[in-house]
């Protein structure tokens, strides 16, 4: 069985050589500094929208971007007076409202072209909801901050923690709504919990979430 694997390369007058991601990230800077593209928000959608069935806006349904949980989507500016963005996804292009998906601050323009290739983050909609389920968390004094984050990949303490002793630590899978308690250690892993189950979990496999 034939396997292709694709490079992004840098041709020079006296050289060409494999592309970094570093490199990558200072092309797509540059380009959109010269084409004026306006810098876009990476989004998540958290309930399926079916525009032709739910949209509230009739007439504009046609208009609207349809997605399904987990579905990544790139939105450009501000949400409108309908409560609605601009956004794209799948190739397709359209208005996405806003109570149907999250936004994952991401800085790094590297990182937004990785998620937004991948296009989607499966999700499991049962840690979904906007506040979390504290009813085992009565011994977390007061306070403590909790912050609602997002899983970006998967995490398995046995075989990624660089940790000798890893049995503190909580594994997860992309996607999953992590609630953090408390500020991250120096070792830069945060105090988590996830449906209940809780441990240390590194702090750059995850990216705040809103809570609205």
């Amino acid at each position: 069985m034939e396997t292709r694997l694709e490079l992004d390369v840098l041709i020079y007058p006296d050289e060409v050589r494999v592309a970094t991601p570093e490199d990558l990230r200072d092309w797509e800077l540059e380009t959109a500094s010269q084409l004026s593209i306006p810098i876009a928000r990476i989004f998540v959608a958290l309930y399926p929208y079916n525009p032709a069935a739910m949209s509230p806006n009739y007439e504009r349904a046609a208009e609207e971007l349809p997605f399904v949980p987990g579905q990544i989507i790139k939105v450009f500016g501000d949400k409108d007076a309908d409560g609605f963005y601009h956004g794209e996804s799948g190739g397709l292009s359209g208005y996405v409202p806003s109570n149907m998906v999250a936004e994952i601050p991401v800085e790094d323009e590297y990182l937004k072209h990785l998620l937004s290739q991948q296009g989607f983050i499966p999700v499991d909609h049962t840690g979904m909801s906007l506040t979390p389920d504290l009813s085992e968390t009565a011994s977390v004094p007061d306070d403590v901050a909790v912050r609602r984050m997002i899983a970006l990949f998967d995490y398995d303490p046995w075989e990624s923690s660089p940790n000798m002793d890893s049995e503190a630590e909580m594994g997860f899978r992309s996607g999953d709504i992590i609630y953090v308690l408390g500020d991250m250690d120096q070792d830069g892993f945060y105090f988590g919990d996830l449906h209940g189950r809780r441990g240390l979990v590194p702090s750059n496999f995850l990216q705040p979430l809103p809570w609205n």
